[in-house]
């Protein structure tokens, strides 16, 4: 199932993508569809979530789908995001950083790399856009699969995530990563939320990138999830470790799309992002200004 927010008439609403269709749950007036971490709070799994909704879409208004309607799919309670997961990933961060050696042995270390991307605050849904910032030269959108967890770490479902990074500014000092990762409009996420049940192998999914620059395709790359060294499972295990989480926790999973070392975002540009039995997420690019 792909949970989805949108707009309905003159409302911001909860429901459903299925077949061609927006299926507005809020439309039937129960308190339990007033917002998704109501309706999962309220049914208390994600089965009992499924099931509730399946009873109760023949009841809901419907609407044909138009990608303009869509918001971000759930208000994250936090991101957390997993680096160096691809060989290519780690050939990438090897080469742009002065730490020689930092990113190899992260890449075949037995604990990954995790860290806070977002409270939630910065992040955007399709559409909206997301952004370069004033300082940086040299910056990326980076495509990962996207883990929505609920607060006992068990996957709700997948999203995909774009995590945008300035790579002239982690590659400067890996303590930066937190400036070069953490700011407005550096992440988006949309733009479902295709259900656990719906993903049956998080490890065999396609991935592609599109950059659209003056209308015409400035770059694009694809990679299938089944190269990235690290399973989910296992990055969940670990975030897991010592932790607590709110409901609606993201956890993106890296990237292994990556663009050439003479490429840098750019304001106007369109980002497009598309997982298999995901969907496409679809940003325009800002330039930030002091």
């Amino acid at each position: 199932m792909k949970l989805c927010s949108f707009r309905s008439g003159a409302r911001d609403v909860i429901g459903v993508l299925e077949g061609g269709e927006l299926f507005d749950l809020t439309s039937i007036g129960a308190k339990l569809f007033t917002d998704w971490e109501t309706a999962y709070t309220g049914t208390g799994s994600l089965p009992r979530l499924l099931s509730t909704i399946r009873r109760s879409m023949k009841n809901a208004k419907t609407l044909k789908f138009r990608y303009s309607y869509l918001h971000t799919p759930i208000v994250p309670v936090e991101i957390w995001a997993a680096g160096v997961t691809y060989l290519r990933s780690r050939e990438a961060r090897e080469t742009e950083t002065k730490t020689k050696g930092l990113y190899d042995y992260v890449y075949s270390a037995e604990r990954p790399e995790l860290f806070v991307k977002d409270s939630g605050l910065r992040c955007v849904g399709p559409s909206d856009s997301v952004c370069v910032r004033s300082d940086s030269r040299w910056s990326v959108p980076e495509p990962e699969l996207s883990v929505v967890l609920d607060h006992k770490f068990r996957i709700v479902g997948y999203t995909v995530g774009n995590d945008v990074s300035s790579r002239d500014i982690e590659g400067e000092n890996p303590l930066y990563l937190p400036q070069a990762k953490v700011y407005r409009g550096s992440s988006a996420i949309g733009p479902v939320v295709a259900t656990s049940d719906e993903v049956s192998d998080p490890h065999s999914l396609g991935i592609e990138m599109r950059i659209v620059r003056s209308g015409a395709t400035a770059f694009e790359g694809r990679v299938n999830t089944s190269q990235m060294k690290r399973r989910v499972e296992d990055l969940v295990a670990y975030l897991k470790r010592n932790n607590v989480i709110g409901t609606f926790t993201v956890l993106m999973t890296g990237t292994s799309i990556v663009p050439p070392d003479n490429f840098t975002l750019r304001g106007g540009d369109v980002v497009e992002i598309e997982i298999e039995k995901v969907g496409l997420l679809r940003n325009p690019v800002r330039q930030l200004h002091q």
